[in-house]
């Protein structure tokens, strides 16, 4: 969760998970996951600075509860983890295709 500012001043606390995009116009607008769209002070890279430190500090709990360090770099690489750079997966194959 991240604390941030609706531009009529009024704090809010939102799931950083939620944001699907941020654009600057010239307010920073969020659209959530869900289709809302929501008006904050802070700039986009506030906005992205505050999920960055959310989430490092989410890891360092993950980190402080590992028994070994054999698991806390297993959790380190899952969470550096690119799916978007992964190749895209095999088509599956038609039933007209396996018959050959």
């Amino acid at each position: 969760m991240i604390d941030l500012t609706r531009l009529n001043g009024r704090p809010i606390v939102l799931n950083s998970d939620l944001i699907k995009t941020a654009e600057s116009s010239p307010d920073t607008m969020l659209t959530l996951v869900n289709g809302e769209k929501m008006i904050v002070r802070e700039t986009i890279a506030e906005v992205e600075e505050r999920v960055l430190a959310y989430r490092a500090k989410l890891l360092a709990v993950v980190a402080k509860r590992m028994h070994n360090f054999a698991d806390l770099e297993r959790v380190a690489a899952l969470a550096s983890l690119d799916l978007e750079a992964q190749p895209p997966a095999a088509a599956p194959i038609k039933p007209a295709e396996a018959a050959q």
